[in-house]
């Protein structure tokens, strides 16, 4: 099953959201600043996209700029920034089975549908 980790008020997430309406095919969609994620599940997302958790943050959220930037943080800190402040998290993300991919550009979902 597909999922989509969807920001309804984000242009590219919504974008995101109709690539996989159009499909055709079924798929999940997880609101996660409704619905945040855990430190584990964050963690397996990041493994699938092939990333260091540094490449999954927002670096111009107010909130990074604040209390992160700057600062020499592990990767396990960096997951629990994003677990405790979802905004932090880029969007949209879309996973399909062992495949996972960051919505930017949205045609970037094609390739894993």
């Amino acid at each position: 099953m597909t999922t989509i980790y969807h920001n309804p008020r984000c242009s590219k997430s919504r974008q995101g959201l109709e690539i996989l309406e159009q499909s055709g095919k079924p798929f999940e969609v997880v609101k996660y600043l409704d619905t945040p994620l855990s430190a584990e599940a964050l963690t397996e997302i990041i493994t699938l996209l092939g990333i260091k958790p540094i490449a999954l943050v927002r670096k111009n959220e107010a909130i990074w700029k604040s209390d992160f930037k700057g600062k020499d943080l592990t990767d396990a800190e960096v997951i629990d920034a994003m677990v405790q402040n979802p905004k932090l998290i880029e969007r949209p993300i879309v996973v399909n089975g062992n495949k996972a991919v960051i919505g930017r550009p949205p045609s970037l979902i094609v390739d894993i549908v």
